[in-house]
Order: C-alpha cells, then structure tokens, then sequence
C-alpha cells in the first residue's frame, strides 16, 4: 500500500510540472517590498517600490511582469503580458516546426544478394539520406558466412559505392558521413551512416 501510495505521488508530480510550466509573476502576484523597474521602451526607471511600479504600468494601461526573480531587487518590466504570451507561443511552434525529425531507417541484404537489388536497395538508402534521416545498413549473414566477416565488408563497400554514385549523378547534394563503423550483431553486421550538406 505504502509503495502504491509513492508511485502515485510521483506520479501527479510528474503531472502537475508537465501542466504548469514556470510561469512569470505578474501585477499582484509580485509580493516583493522593491523591483528594478524597466519600461516598455526598455529603459532603466531603477530602484522602486513595487506598488509604485505597479501604479506606473496601470497608467500605461500595461502589466508589471517580473522577468528575472533571481537578482536582488528582482527585475520587472512593464508589458503587455497577453502580447508576450503569444509572441512565446509563436516561437515555440516556429522552432518546433523548424526542428528536423530523423528517423533511422533499415536496409538488409545478405552476401547473396544480386547487383540489381543492391541497386534498389541503394536507391532506398539514397532516398532516405536525401530526406535527412540516418541508414542503418545490415548484412545478414547465415551459417558458415559468418566465418567471412571481410566479405561482409566488402559488400557494404560496395553498396557505400553505389549509394555515393547516386550522389554524383544529382550533383553531390550531400556529403555521406558514418555514424557507426561497421561492427558485429547476432545478424552479421551492422553499419550506420548519415548525410551531411555540403
């Protein structure tokens, strides 16, 4: 019971700092006797009490908002904190937007894989480089090819190969780079690469 009752309370914590992010202290909610004032325009009014300050962003028909809780006396600007919200917002969606998700995607293929398949495959890998993700290149090796790990290696040169020819023929959009060197898995073995601008 005591270990459910734990959980739980870690839980709604977890909750509760997910739905309230920080927030800035605003107009009456600032309970401190003195700020440093800053005005709209951004000059320094210093050092006043902070019913004055808030009498003076009242006037202005604007918000006291305090910015930076950690000085002492803590900073406090005058704004209009409905527009501030926003602008924050709009950032917000403009930076996730602009964040790029890469996925890793696989390709497989085994020593007995023919050169046109190798082809398509390399056209799917060139495909998703094109597109900003990683390429996990696996070799599956069955059997007594495990034994010939160097063929393994040659193979995935060779597919490098033609994916860096794909790269040429559209003009070298992207500078193929490795991420992981090719190493051992229960499979046979495994290689990661990227692609970076030029």
């Amino acid at each position: 019971m005591l270990q459910l009752n734990l959980i739980s309370k870690i839980t709604i914590r977890k909750y509760f700092k997910k739905k309230f992010k920080k927030r800035l202290r605003t107009n009456e909610w600032i309970r401190i006797p003195q700020v440093q004032l800053i005005d709209e325009t951004g000059k320094d009014l210093g050092v006043l009490d902070t019913n004055e300050a808030r009498k003076i962003a009242l006037e202005k028909e604007l918000d006291l908002v305090e910015v930076d809780p950690t000085k002492n006396p803590s900073i406090c600007k005058i704004m209009d904190f409905g527009k501030h919200l926003y602008k924050v917002a709009k950032q917000e969606r403009i930076h996730k937007a602009r964040q790029k998700k890469t996925e890793t995607k696989g390709v497989r293929f085994s020593l007995r894989t023919f050169s046109n398949d190798l082809n398509f495959k390399a056209k799917q890998a060139y495909k998703f480089l094109k597109q900003g993700h990683k390429v996990k290149i696996e070799v599956i090796l069955k059997g007594r090819e495990k034994a010939h790990r160097d063929l393994a290696k040659e193979k995935i040169e060779e597919f490098l190969k033609i994916i860096s020819d794909f790269n040429e023929q559209e003009g070298e959009k992207f500078k193929i780079i490795t991420e992981q060197e090719a190493k051992r898995s229960p499979l046979g073995l495994i290689m990661i690469i990227a692609s970076k601008l030029n």
